[in-house]
């Protein structure tokens, strides 16, 4: 499955569930994941879509790592069986 079948797929998980996922571009700084999933109750979630098996790129990693280690939630999705588990998680809040 393309990325962008997945993104797309993802999206309409997300909406299922109430939330929002849209792009997130921030200028002058790459690496930063590809999407923001804003969800019921005031929860922030960030993703890094890739194709399947596509691992993350040196600066994605570092964006991983920053925004773990701030306390944010961070997900790299590359299958369905990836959005399935995502929406799981992201729905026990």
């Amino acid at each position: 499955m393309r990325e962008s079948a997945l993104e797309r797929k993802a999206r309409l998980a997300v909406e299922s569930i109430g939330g929002e996922m849209p792009k997130w571009v921030s200028p002058g700084n790459r690496g930063v994941p590809d999407r923001i999933v804003i969800l019921p109750r005031g929860r922030t979630v960030f993703v890094e879509m890739k194709a399947p098996g596509e691992p993350l790129e040196p600066l994605q990693r570092k964006w991983r790592k920053t925004l773990l280690g701030l306390g944010h939630r961070h997900y790299k999705i590359d299958s369905v069986e990836d959005i399935e588990r995502f929406i799981a998680e992201v729905s026990d809040g």
